[in-house]
């Protein structure tokens, strides 16, 4: 499995980005997928993640309610639409996956990731 992470950017407080995920490999349709993201001399937390099937997602509390994550299983993508962007959001945000049906959130699980894309909040 390949992921290829875009979308990233400068924006400011408020603002909204979107990132998207590509993923290519024949087991993406039924593996849970993942957005992470790590800043500088920090270690890399989990977002949002969302299962096989798009019915269950998971966000971690500062997020709720300001980020969504959704897949599209026929074009092998996953997004992580970002609103009310807050300066301590800014980090290099990750997709990743598990490479099965497996939800977890434990960064350790997931066995592919993305080359990560930066976003940056200004104040």
């Amino acid at each position: 499995v390949q992921l290829q992470a875009s979308g990233g950017g400068l924006v400011q407080a408020g603002g909204s980005l979107r990132l998207s995920c590509t993923a290519s490999g024949r087991t993406f349709s039924r593996s849970t997928m993942g957005w992470f993201r790590q800043a500088p001399g920090k270690d890399r937390d989990f977002v949002a993640i969302i299962s096989w099937s798009g019915g269950t997602t998971f966000y971690t509390d500062s997020v709720k309610g300001r980020f969504t994550i959704s897949r599209d299983n026929a074009k092998n993508m996953v997004y992580l639409q970002m609103n009310s962007l807050k300066p301590e959001d800014t980090a290099v945000y990750y997709c990743a996956t598990t490479g099965t049906s497996m939800v977890t959130t434990t960064p350790s699980r997931y066995s592919f990731w993305g080359q990560g894309t930066q976003v940056t909040v200004s104040s």
